[in-house]
């Protein structure tokens, strides 16, 4: 698919700077060089102005705001060779929080540091993704991705000790028994599932009222992609599935999945859905699907801009998968 890296996440081609993670005295000399910079997150969000066009903000190493950040960093890479880490400032709790609008489907709430200008906001990156240029967003997704790692991930899975963070934030260390573990990614097919002129699209319970999506699941140890894009797609709504195709790949910080988008050519039409699987699932022509992407549908509204789902029926619809 030729403009596969241009989905939300993909295609920056940052520079991950991987061969100095684990150079003490290189990562030492990037801390003092003046022109590295750190992205903030707080709770997974990451810290963004709010100027026209919106952009994820990078701040000297040396800003007051970072004494409140965890000592721990991650190196992200290097843009125009200086190097980019991300802080976390989780430990801040806002005079005005309301926690029950945090980790919902789509967060509204946005919180302003007094340390930081009243422009600079801690925004839900699954709401503001599509305002990001594709460097600030792999930015972004990858501190998110990492830093949910840590959070998860704080003890040896071998001997049940506190590990350290080490490798520039991407390994921890076990010091008892020295095992060493990375940052996971867990892989998902997304199925663009077609008949004829139709999609076929589905929903899941709590999903914003006819919202509807791609068919989607992780893959299992010991599948190939054309696998468990069969297995998914007959558990969920019984459609038997023929020919497979890759299309694109998206990388997805909620918590941290690697979409792989592919196109499958079903066998049958009938639909059996398993309500534990899924909510509701339904064949969209071309024709109403081209209205509910105007927004004038009245039963149907299309996934989220941002994700792969909508960059494949999109695209779909242009008749662009080649």
């Amino acid at each position: 698919m030729k403009r596969a890296e241009t989905v939300t996440f993909g295609g920056s081609d940052l520079d991950r700077a991987g061969e100095i993670r684990a150079n003490p005295a290189a990562l030492a000399a990037t801390k003092t060089d003046p022109e590295s910079r750190a992205v903030l997150f707080w709770r997974g969000k990451p810290l963004l102005s709010l100027d026209t066009p919106a952009t994820l903000v990078r701040l000297p190493l040396d800003h007051p705001v970072l004494r409140h950040a965890s000592q721990d960093s991650i190196l992200l890479g290097r843009e125009d060779g200086a190097a980019r880490f991300a802080f976390e400032l989780s430990n801040w709790v806002p005079e005005d929080l309301d926690e029950d609008q945090l980790g919902g489907f789509l967060d509204p709430s946005e919180q302003r540091h007094p340390d930081l200008p009243d422009d600079m906001v801690f925004a839900e990156l699954r709401r503001v993704m599509t305002w990001l240029s594709p460097r600030d967003a792999e930015l972004a997704a990858t501190g998110k991705a990492v830093f949910g790692w840590h959070a998860t991930h704080g003890f040896c899975a071998c001997c049940g000790v506190e590990t350290d963070m080490v490798q520039a934030g991407w390994q921890r260390r076990c010091p008892a028994c020295n095992a060493s573990h990375f940052p996971r990614t867990d892989p998902v097919v997304i199925m663009l599932v077609t008949n004829g002129n139709s999609v076929l699209v589905g929903r899941s319970p709590g999903w914003p009222d006819k919202m509807y999506s791609l068919l989607a699941g992780f893959v299992e140890p010991g599948e190939t992609l054309e696998a468990a894009v069969r297995r998914e797609v007959f558990e969920e709504v019984g459609v038997r599935i023929g020919a497979v195709e890759y299309l694109a790949s998206q990388p997805w910080p909620f918590p941290a999945s690697l979409m792989f988008g592919c196109a499958a050519e079903a066998l049958n039409t009938e639909l059996t859905i398993d309500p534990l699987e899924i909510e509701d699932a339904m064949w969209v022509s071309k024709e109403d699907m081209l209205i509910a992407y105007s927004g004038h549908h009245p039963d149907i509204l299309p996934a989220r801009k941002g994700a792969i789902a909508h960059f494949l029926i999109q695209h779909w619809l242009a008749d662009r998968l080649e």
